[in-house]
């Protein structure tokens, strides 16, 4: 059939085929090997976006906990200064019945007097 001339032909056209495949596909790449560095490349990008939105996600809950913890601050401050201002007020209320009453007079303050005075 054929000869052993046809047979190193036909060996010397497919090696120089697979030669220049060879060249091309060094010459742009593997494709192969190309999809799998795309493919590595999205799992990168998708671990790399996953971790900075945990990032984001743990900052923002540190600022609300920083924030909270601000407010909650402020809060006892500001009722610590109205307790201190209820008192004062008793106080000097206090004080002004006793002066009237050392000098024998009568205080004619009622008790919703006396409620309007601690509101205002």
């Amino acid at each position: 059939m054929f000869s052993i001339l046809d047979t190193l032909k036909m060996g010397a056209g497919l090696a120089g085929g697979l030669m220049l495949y060879h060249l091309y596909a060094v010459s742009i790449g593997y494709p192969s090997a190309a999809r799998e560095a795309r493919a590595g490349y999205v799992l990168l990008a998708e671990k790399t976006s996953a971790e900075a939105r945990a990032a984001e996600m743990e900052r923002q809950r540190n600022a609300a906990s920083q924030a909270t913890e601000e407010h909650r601050k402020r809060l006892k401050a500001a009722e610590a200064a109205e307790q201190a201002a209820r008192d004062t007020l008793e106080t000097e209320i206090q004080s002004y019945e006793l002066q009237l009453s050392e000098k024998n007079r009568a205080c004619a303050v009622t008790a919703a007097d006396r409620q309007w005075l601690l509101r205002h």
